[in-house]
């Protein structure tokens, strides 16, 4: 295996214009409020949902691997107020990402973003020590809906987010 060149990528400011191709960014609403195309809009119908909160440790802001699920869409926030970063890249029908379509986002920990259906991500990643993250997904996600792009593999690079 050959050595992989670093990249970096610049995370900007989540915005519900920005984050469109990927998702939707979720954030606060009165209550009461109707439901609208602000909500967002899930798609969970080929399994049993799982609503959990997920334990991640410190794990830097350097990745080599993407992934996507194509079976259902899947919402993520920090709890406590933490901000935190993902990268994504749109859906598509490839097998791997085009690099030019990585983006990173800066979440603060006030919202949390849907993915859509085969949204490549990678993340979440964080400063903090140790983070909770309430996660909805398919109960069986990461067994049977879990397509990894390795970016070092396919195409010698990783990245580390700015």
């Amino acid at each position: 295996m050959q050595p992989s060149t670093i990249r970096s990528i610049q995370a900007q400011p989540i915005t519900a214009e920005a984050f469109r191709p990927f998702g939707q960014l979720i954030q606060a609403s009165p209550d009461g409020k109707g439901f609208d195309r602000d909500d967002a809009q899930l798609y969970l119908e080929e399994g049993i949902p799982r609503f959990y909160i997920m334990r991640l440790q410190h794990r830097g802001r350097k990745f080599h691997k993407i992934t996507r699920h194509q079976q259902c869409t899947q919402c993520l926030g920090s709890l406590e107020g933490k901000e935190w970063l993902i990268v994504v890249a749109p859906p598509g029908e490839s097998v791997s990402p085009a690099l030019s379509d990585l983006r990173a986002f800066r979440i603060p920990g006030n919202c949390f973003i849907k993915l859509e259906i085969g949204t490549w991500h990678a993340g979440p990643y964080f400063d903090d020590e140790i983070v909770d993250f309430y996660n909805l997904e398919l109960s069986d996600t990461n067994l049977v809906d879990h397509d990894t792009c390795n970016l070092r593999l396919d195409y010698g690079v990783e990245f580390e987010i700015t």
